[in-house]
């Protein structure tokens, strides 16, 4: 077993749900559980994990929100001249990390971003999120998500350094000892569990080294906090095994990529609002709206749900990623299937965001693409039950089926000419978002690559 394992030391409930508790009943259970220190944890605008850590003596002013920190570091965060921000945790998602000792454990709360003032940040991700839910909900509707992250397991360099070889040459649902990566995987689902996840399946992918956890879907709010730490959790366990984990979304160039294929549902009370028993294909009118707004905004949110120059090397024919605009109910070539599933799990699965994607601004424009297609009584289309990677493009023309940005910089055009994206994502975080990618675009394309040196070198 791995050094730091965490089995066998904690009891797997050892932190209740926290659903409406207040800021003393935490403080009971982190000094019942001999918390230490507690992390508070958020994302920058590009969705990599942060926190500030403090100790014991400090959790009772942390809880009340009063824990400042200098948001001019941040990544499209703020201005140094206006730089003093808050910490606002939410209780309900304090959870105790399971490793580490059992006299000084730590834990970590999910934050909300505030100005010294109390009012929200607008440049918050969480709190973007939190808007479209508040509109959806405005029109009676409540966003179920479930993700699916997929991941690489890759050896370390003799001094410690990621390299991409990887840890096995596996391939799908395969098993020990073709699949090297079992006893981690476990060790991660163990972790999830202990930490409230409840873990539905683990198993290798198609790719060498590539493998995925699935949690069942929750609100969206809950799922895309699990995203934040289930990525954490896989680090650091892969690190435990002497492995490192990568999210990355293509790093072996002739290998699959790896995807976060998002599943999403309206309901209104605890009625499915996607299902109609009586209607064609049992969809109901708001499913295939919210499909038409998918598919009216996939091009100009594509920057969101796929925003590394590398994602795009994952969004092309050959690898199973899809590359073209449109639906389907039953072939995974387009950009969304619907599940054989009707009733309660009636449900859109969106194929293209990949795990580098910020969850809350991922799942953020979604909604709000989807909701835009209610509200405007989006056209669907017609259902493509064909393979679009075989039809040739006069085809593809004549069924209206587009094709997804090619690249991040083409990806920025469109998401600066998609007004309903750039709302959902409000002045501030669209501006940051674009001019950080559009630095990243000029650093890439002034890189000369192996690939290059390779082709040309001697020949020229």
């Amino acid at each position: 077993m791995a050094k730091g394992s965490s089995k066998g030391k904690h009891d797997r409930s050892i932190t209740p749900d926290l659903a409406g508790a207040g800021a003393a009943e935490v403080l009971d259970l982190a000094r019942s559980l001999n918390v230490r220190f507690l992390r508070l944890q958020f994302t920058d605008i590009l969705g990599v994990n942060k926190h500030v850590e403090i100790p014991a003596s400090q959790f009772e002013k942390a809880l009340a929100g009063d824990i400042m920190f200098d948001g001019s570091s941040i990544e499209g965060f703020v201005r140094i001249e206006e730089s003093d921000m808050l910490l606002a945790p939410d209780l309900a998602t304090f959870r105790v990390l399971p490793w580490g000792s059992e006299e000084a454990r730590v834990a970590r709360v999910i934050c909300d971003i505030t100005m010294p003032d109390g009012s929200p940040f607008a440049g918050d991700p969480r709190g973007c999120l939190k808007r479209q839910l508040a509109r959806a909900a405005a029109l009676g509707y409540t966003m179920n998500a479930g993700m699916e992250a997929e991941f690489f397991l890759f050896k370390p360099g003799a001094n410690g350094e990621a390299t991409t070889e990887t840890h096995d040459v596996g391939s799908y649902f395969d098993l020990a000892p073709v699949d090297l990566g079992e006893d981690a995987r476990r060790e991660m689902v163990d972790v999830l569990e202990q930490m409230g996840f409840e873990v539905e399946a683990a198993h290798h992918e198609v790719a060498h080294g590539q493998h995925e956890i699935d949690f069942r879907y929750a609100d969206a709010l809950t799922t895309a906090d699990n995203i934040a730490t289930f990525r954490f959790v896989v680090k650091q366990v892969a690190r435990q095994f002497g492995l490192v984990a990568s999210f990355m979304p293509k790093p072996i160039f002739g290998q699959n990529g790896s995807g976060m294929h998002t599943h999403q549902s309206l309901f209104r009370g605890k009625d499915n609002a996607f299902w109609d028993e009586k209607a064609e294909w049992q969809l109901s009118k708001t499913a295939l709206h919210y499909i038409g707004g998918l598919l009216r905004h996939a091009r100009g949110s594509t920057a969101i749900t796929n925003p590394l120059v590398n994602s795009y090397k994952r969004l092309v024919p050959g690898y199973e990623a899809p590359v073209n605009v449109a639906w389907s109910l039953r072939n995974r070539s387009p950009m969304l299937r619907i599940p054989d599933r009707r009733g309660h799990g009636t449900r859109v699965e969106h194929r293209v965001p990949d795990p580098a994607a910020n969850p809350y601004l991922a799942l953020a424009v979604m909604l709000a693409s989807g909701i835009d297609g209610i509200e405007t009584k989006a056209d669907w289309r017609e259902p493509v039950n064909a393979n679009i990677w075989e039809m040739s493009h006069r085809e593809k023309r004549r069924l209206r089926i587009d094709d997804l940005p090619h690249d991040l910089n083409e990806a920025c055009d469109e998401l600066e000419k998609d007004d309903v994206v750039l709302a959902a994502l409000g002045d501030h975080i669209a501006t940051h978002f674009i001019a950080a990618k559009r630095q990243e675009w000029r650093e890439y394309i002034t890189q000369v690559t192996g690939w290059e040196l390779e082709r040309y070198l001697v020949r020229y």
